[in-house]
């Protein structure tokens, strides 16, 4: 068995690679299931907390699923995201950190209405994963406007 440490330098930057590429489809996911509280409510863990872009606060997957669906039952459904991973940082094997920028896509008719208006079209978004069970999971995210 090889121990040079270079190449074991090597074997675990291909490693962080795999596991970022897995972030990134968990992120990719994420946006993809958006307006699928069946599909998307399943990537977070079971305490996961989550501040949107409005600033609301959910802890829990159940809190998660209902607020969703509350969230798609309203025009609120017609607005969509995408999101652009910037940075991953492992602070563990287990544990990253993913900023990114969220772009915020809104379909409403008649554009932002004043009760419902939007900080802005865009906004940090930082996620804190953990791998659950071998999988990569959003245990926290935070979403930020960028005000301009």
């Amino acid at each position: 068995m090889n121990t040079d440490p270079a190449d074991l330098a090597d074997l675990a930057d291909l490693a962080d690679l795999s596991e970022e590429a897995a972030i990134r489809q968990v992120v990719a996911d994420a946006v993809e299931f958006q307006s699928d509280v069946d599909r998307f409510v399943p990537l977070h863990t079971a305490e996961a907390s989550i501040v949107n872009f409005g600033g609301r606060r959910v802890a829990g997957r159940e809190v998660l699923a209902e607020a969703m669906r509350q969230a798609l039952a309203s025009p609120l459904a017609d607005v969509l995201t995408t999101v652009e991973v910037e940075d991953i940082r492992f602070l563990r094997d287990d544990v990253a950190i993913v900023a990114s920028v969220k772009h915020i896509h809104d379909r409403r008719e008649g554009g932002d209405a004043p009760a419902g208006a939007l900080p802005a079209t865009s906004g940090r978004l930082t996620y804190v994963m953990v791998k659950d069970d071998g999988a990569w999971r959003i245990a926290s995210a935070q979403t930020t406007p960028i005000l301009t």
